[in-house]
């Protein structure tokens, strides 16, 4: 009789989303103030009958962006970080961070350096000679001490998982000041250094690493950080519309060009290179962090060329910074925010960082706190893994956005799954606990949403 309940307990799960209609609700509770993070409650079924609490409606029938995922920048540091582990530690951590069973968050989306970023101990780049002309001693070896064994490791646990890139300076003898920390790329090495960047895009597929979108800059506008280059619009116009996307088109690969890769105080900057008909035919979309400006800045792109799209790739959390106060504001802003403004993923920075937060480049970030705090005794979950976890969890790759009603004080984000079924995350402002109910498709449950915590839901 136990097994017969058991089988009619499954096919109910599995026939629910796509024949019954949504049967049941399950949800995880995150409170940050006391650290009690996706705490599992109960399973509630829908009811037919409405409950009185203010009500969050979801509308399937209107869509909105597809959700590639979400995650970290995996730099050359975490990669190292990780790579140091007993071997039955690490393969733990990453079926934890990149599977979905079990206790798994699936991390769906990873953002990559091209070369160094600032969070390699070193600078370098892929030309092991200078003025390398022809690009004959182009070579990753730099990154296959950690960085693409450990990708090709997740790539067995996650097969899916989508790989963004970005590089943080060209070569620099290819620049006007001849310098790994700002300058310009020269006018004349346009043309050497798009091929630099497909022999990238090249060289990562042939190790079975596609690279799914890259941006021709990270941070074009703050030439400040080491490495770093500064490129304005019309140059990065100029470089992608006579130079990356015709090389991009020669060789034939699919990756995709998403431009400006910086801030939301400057809209202008990715509609300007969007306004150039000739660089817009090359350009899948728009990169954004939030370090100054307003998340909905990208709506602000959004609206000016509808037919392109936006990535959120970009924020950190700092060493000095407080759990919850850090945990509220990157779910309101990075994961909601983004997605409510059209973005198909959500990234945090760094996935890793040593105890002592050494590793980084001369220059380079001295309070970037990972994801994970890794050490030799050390192995910590800081308040980023669970900003992406309450999302990467529950919404999968190829999750649909669907348009939901507002209420004061309570911010939401619902979505389709791939296999039918709902997924919703309720941010709780409004200073006190909160009884709400959930209407999809006139069925109903209720939930409740603590004060100052977070709540990730799957209607199945």
């Amino acid at each position: 009789m136990k097994k017969l309940i058991l089988l009619i307990t499954c096919l109910i799960g599995f026939l629910a989303p796509k024949v019954l209609g949504q049967t049941y609700i399950q949800s995880w509770i995150s409170s940050p103030d006391t650290k009690k993070m996706l705490y599992r409650e109960e399973d509630h079924l829908l009811s037919d009958k409405a409950f009185s609490f203010p009500s969050i409606e979801l509308f399937p029938q209107q869509k909105f962006q597809t959700i590639d995922g979400f995650g970290f920048t995996l730099t050359g540091s975490s990669a190292q970080m990780i790579e140091s582990l007993p071997k039955a530690q690490e393969d733990q951590l990453l079926h934890e961070l990149f599977q979905l069973e079990d206790d798994g968050i699936g991390i769906s989306v990873l953002r990559l350096s091209i070369a160094a970023s600032d969070m390699d101990e070193e600078i370098f780049d892929y030309c092991e000679k200078s003025n390398d002309l022809k690009l004959e001693t182009f070579s990753l070896k730099r990154d296959q001490k950690y960085l693409i064994p450990l990708l090709l490791k997740i790539k067995k646990i996650q097969p899916g998982i989508k790989l963004i890139a970005a590089p943080w300076s060209p070569p620099a003898w290819m620049k006007t000041n001849n310098s790994t920390k700002g300058g310009e790329l020269k006018a004349d090495y346009y043309g050497l250094y798009a091929n630099y960047l497909v022999k990238y895009l090249q060289e990562m597929k042939k190790l079975g690493l596609p690279i799914y979108a890259f941006s021709p800059q990270n941070e074009p506008l703050h030439p400040g950080n080491n490495p770093s280059l500064f490129m304005p619009a019309k140059s990065q116009a100029e470089f992608i519309k006579n130079h990356l996307g015709p090389a991009l088109e020669t060789a034939k690969l699919t990756s995709k060009i998403i431009v400006y890769d910086h801030n939301c105080d400057k809209p202008e900057y990715p509609i300007e290179i969007l306004n150039d008909p000739k660089a817009k035919k090359y350009v899948f979309g728009s990169a954004f962090h939030l370090y100054n400006g307003d998340i909905s800045a990208m709506s602000t792109v959004k609206k000016a060329h509808p037919d392109k799209e936006l990535f959120f790739t970009e924020q950190w959390t700092g060493v000095k910074g407080e759990f919850a106060g850090d945990f509220n504001w990157h779910i309101k802003n990075v994961v909601i925010g983004s997605l409510k403004n059209h973005s198909r993923t959500a990234l945090e920075w760094n996935i890793s960082n040593d105890p002592e937060l050494k590793m980084h480049s001369p220059g380079g970030c001295t309070e970037c706190l990972g994801a994970l705090t890794i050490g030799k005794s050390v192995l910590a979950r800081n308040q980023g893994y669970y900003i992406i976890a309450q999302a990467s969890k529950f919404i999968p790759t190829n999750s649909i956005r669907i348009n939901s009603s507002e209420l004061p004080g309570i911010q939401q984000v619902a979505v389709q799954r791939p296999d039918g079924s709902f997924a919703l995350l309720i941010q709780n402002e409004t200073g006190k606990d909160q009884d709400l109910t959930i209407k999809i498709n006139n069925r109903f449950a209720h939930v409740f949403v603590p004060k100052n915590s977070t709540t990730s839901h799957i209607i199945l």
